[in-house]
């Protein structure tokens, strides 16, 4: 500190340490409205079932068409449908999946911990302390 006694006499002011306290904050994610979750849930899930058996039935209708008239076009739809109805299927398992995901993010917690400290000084007396504290931790 004796370098810069000078440097603080000319601008009034003293070389210190100062210590900030460890602040710890919890944030709270607002829970997802459970009830909204199960309705949409049993809604798009009615509606992927609809689909599906719309699907088979057009399905079914098509291929008596192909058949009957033999023509690679039927058969081209009825392909078409079937892939159609595939993914639908492959909805329903997806949307199993997303639901087993909210439930488990639901009660989720973020605990935040900020630890600061600042030091007022010349960088001389900043290596001096760091060396005082790491010769102290030695012993």
């Amino acid at each position: 500190m004796a370098n810069y006694d000078s440097i603080n006499k000319a601008l009034n002011t003293e070389s210190s340490i100062v210590e900030v306290e460890k602040i710890e904050t919890q944030i709270q994610i607002p829970p997802i409205k459970q009830d909204d979750i199960k309705k949409d849930y049993e809604y798009t899930r009615a509606n992927l079932y609809s689909l599906i058996e719309k699907g088979q039935e057009a399905i079914n209708g098509i291929m008596e068409l192909a058949g009957e008239g033999g023509s690679a076009r039927a058969y081209e739809v009825a392909g078409q449908l079937i892939k159609s109805v595939a993914d639908t299927t492959d909805k329903l398992i997806d949307l199993q999946k997303k639901l087993k995901d909210i439930e488990e993010d639901s009660p989720k917690t973020t605990n935040n911990v900020t630890n600061n400290a600042l030091f007022v000084g010349s960088t001389s007396e900043l290596s001096k302390i760091l060396k005082q504290g790491f010769l102290n931790n030695k012993e």
